[in-house]
């Protein structure tokens, strides 16, 4: 990427667009919740440096460290918007789909 365009890559950009699949119900409000935190953020210039950004930020928003805690998932009163399982955010699909769908997505953009 030309030097010029990092500073204007803000890390919300590779929110877009939202995954067509979720795992539980709260999942999509905590997208959206990290894409508004991080509107501001430029890009990193390294992919592990916004793995550890996004890492943060989703421990700061969530509460719940997805490295450490070995929970599946958790519930959060926040993102609860009416439904069996609102409310619900699989720790497990954050862990295993949408981080390592925006590291690659962030992959292609260091390297475009």
């Amino acid at each position: 990427m030309a030097h010029d365009d990092a500073a204007i890559v803000k890390v919300a950009d590779l929110f877009d667009p939202e995954p067509t699949t979720w795992g539980l119900r709260g999942d999509p409000y905590v997208w959206r919740a990290l894409r508004e935190h991080l509107s501001g953020t430029d890009v990193p210039a390294s992919v592990d440096e916004v793995v550890g950004l996004l890492y943060a930020a989703f421990g700061e928003l969530v509460g719940h460290d997805l490295v450490s805690d070995p929970a599946s998932s958790v519930y959060r009163e926040q993102h609860a918007y009416g439904g069996m399982s609102s409310g619900m955010i699989s720790l497990d699909t954050w862990r295993e789909r949408l981080i390592p769908m925006l590291a690659e997505r962030a992959r292609k953009l260091l390297e475009a």
